[in-house]
């Protein structure tokens, strides 16, 4: 190879080095590279969170690359962007436990004889205490605090549709 080949082929490395991935080649849904809080890994609560990029489908009206911490849904069908991180009972700061619900899109047409009112199921871990919270209107824009700290245990219902996560209340 000449002097020339080997420089335009420096470059083409270089260009791939420098290059950014493609954010959708994580398929969406799958944790991106985090290890579970310490306050989950002592609950014993399943679900992580993730501090990596939000997937394509979760990231409408942010800006950039967001990397915001966030909760997938056992199922890949809801994420929780959590802007109350970490969630906390009762929160003493005067902020929030600050949820926002993003649904994947449907691949069929909701039933349209089901509420779009996102229904959350939360039990304690280990305990029989059960609560129930709703967000109207299906995902979005949500405050959700729970009774007491620990792990919590979600089951989520919406337009016909279910996922399951569990999130971590710290003491507050």
């Amino acid at each position: 190879m000449g002097s020339r080949g080997r420089v335009v082929l420096a470059g083409v490395v270089l260009l791939a080095a420098c290059t950014p991935t493609d954010r959708s080649a994580t398929p969406a849904g799958a944790p991106a590279t985090s290890a579970p809080s310490s306050a989950a890994t002592a609950t014993g609560c399943g679900s992580r969170v993730e501090t990596g990029l939000l997937p394509d489908w979760a990231d409408a009206g942010f800006h950039g690359e967001p990397r915001i911490a966030h909760v997938f849904g056992a199922k890949g069908e809801i994420v929780a962007v959590l802007f109350g991180h970490p969630l906390r009972q009762p929160r003493t700061d005067g902020s929030n436990n600050k949820i926002l619900w993003v649904s994947r899109p449907a691949v069929a047409s909701p039933d349209p004889t089901s509420s779009p009112t996102l229904a959350i199921t939360a039990t304690l871990h280990g305990t029989d205490t059960r609560v129930t919270r709703e967000v109207t209107g299906g995902p979005g824009p949500s405050i959700i605090d729970m009774p007491r700290a620990g792990c919590w245990h979600l089951e989520l219902r919406w337009s016909g549709r279910t996922d399951t996560m569990d999130l971590v209340y710290a003491a507050g």
